[in-house]
């Protein structure tokens, strides 16, 4: 039976519920970063500097390594739970035995790599702290796959509490534990297990619930032709997640190598301000994804069904874009207030890398609908690889502009790949015509 359809190539009109789900993500997604800032101060003041990279190092690492070791799972979530595959019978079972093994590759991986990675990488604790830290990569997996689960179940209120609270749990499982007595690394270990847990069982609970409103189950016999197809979803999906990570922070490596510590301070405090347009983006994707799978799928079946929101209905492209290019003027144009306000007058000098960056990411919003439709019509595989061009784009330009315009060649280099990528993404929007 053939699996080509034809999709509606426009994008969803940000109305009523889509409008509320967009939004709500991105509060979600503000309330994390909050959250981050919160937990950066606490284990500052408790820890020091060495704790604060310590953490940033022990939520990293785990994370990214139960991701590749599960295949890129929480990415073919989207696709698998929301498009042609809805309504297979040992779907969730799947699931839970490519995620279950996932996470025990990922800790036998982080258990081999123990000593190097104390002895490089996580010096300033114990190697018994670091080998602790590998149970982290089975508790975080959960959350992540629940998360991109509850999304694609039409669950949009329960993912944005678990992106907001897979963050913000840290804070009162460390309290708990500081008055328990825990200093150091393995507070910081046992406050990441108790909050990523917690919020993993909020997740799956609710999944739970879900599916079985819907008719589904959680437990039977694995399909292993469908493991395969989802490992192999999610591989090509997880390319493009890496080389996107490496594309946000291969100027700042970049920068360091060629300018110095200082021009790194500048930059990093620009970027940051100016990505905070992505969030949009992100969220859109995010959003527009399991209602393009579920196109991809069938138009007026699996839309239909009880519990999940109707498929997403067009707006015109320029007003998108329109929009996304009014944000990046606004926030280019208040970079020479905040920036000094926030950081200081010594900060002045990050004012154009911000605005170029900003500028650069005009086509945000257009092209996270974009991502969201390549990844919902079951082409992962060309969204990894428009973002693999991003990459190029990003590389070559560092090589030829830092060396001599220093953080403001970084951001030249930023603004000119964020832009043609994201061009790029809705151009093969518009041309994929529904290949699936």
């Amino acid at each position: 039976m053939s699996r080509t359809r034809t999709l509606d190539l426009r994008p969803p009109r940000l109305r009523g519920e889509t409008a509320r789900s967009v939004v709500g993500n991105v509060g979600a997604r503000v309330i994390a970063l909050v959250s981050v800032a919160v937990v950066t101060a606490l284990v500052a003041r408790s820890g020091g500097a060495d704790d604060v990279g310590l953490l940033a190092l022990m939520r990293v690492l785990p994370g990214l390594l139960g991701v590749v070791a599960a295949c890129g799972l929480p990415g073919a979530m989207g696709y698998f739970v929301a498009g042609p595959d809805a309504g297979h019978p040992q779907l969730w079972p799947t699931v839970l035995v490519v995620m279950a093994v996932g996470g025990l590759a990922g800790v036998v991986a982080w258990l081999a790599l123990a000593p190097v990675l104390h002895a490089h990488l996580m010096s300033t604790t114990s190697l018994q702290v670091v080998v602790a830290t590998g149970a982290t990569v089975a508790t975080q997996l959960p959350v992540a796959v629940g998360k991109s689960s509850l999304q694609a179940l039409g669950d949009a209120r329960g993912s944005n509490v678990v992106t907001a609270a897979e963050e913000a749990a840290f804070v009162p499982a460390m309290i708990l534990l500081w008055v328990g007595g825990l200093r150091g690394g393995w507070l910081l270990v046992g406050s990441l297990l108790i909050a990523d847990v917690a919020v993993a069982a909020y997740a799956w609970a609710r999944i739970r619930r879900r599916v079985h409103e819907q008719g589904g189950v959680l437990g039977g016999r694995p399909d292993p032709g469908l493991g395969r197809r989802m490992v192999g979803f999610g591989l090509r999906s997880q390319v493009g997640g890496i080389l996107n990570l490496l594309n946000l922070r291969l100027d700042v490596v970049i920068l360091g190598a060629l300018a110095g510590p200082g021009p790194v301070g500048v930059y990093v405090v620009a970027s940051k301000y100016a990505e905070l347009l992505r969030l949009p983006g992100l969220a859109l994707t995010w959003v527009t994804y399991p209602g393009y799978a579920r196109q991809s799928s069938s138009p007026t079946g699996l839309a239909a069904r009880p519990g999940l929101p109707a498929l997403p209905r067009p707006p015109r492209l320029p007003r998108l874009i329109g929009l996304g290019v009014l944000a990046a003027v606004l926030v280019a144009g208040s970079a020479a207030f905040v920036l000094p306000f926030v950081y200081g007058e010594e900060f002045r000098s990050a004012v154009w890398p911000a605005a170029w960056i900003a500028l650069g990411l005009s086509f945000q919003p257009a092209a996270g609908i974009a991502s969201g439709f390549l990844l919902g019509a079951g082409r992962p595989g060309l969204n990894s690889l428009i973002l693999g061009a991003g990459f190029g784009i990003t590389l070559v330009l560092d090589l030829l502009l830092i060396p001599r315009h220093s953080s403001l060649g970084a951001a030249w280099a930023s603004a000119a790949a964020y832009a043609a990528t994201d061009l790029l993404l809705v151009s093969a929007w518009r041309r994929t015509r529904g290949r699936t």
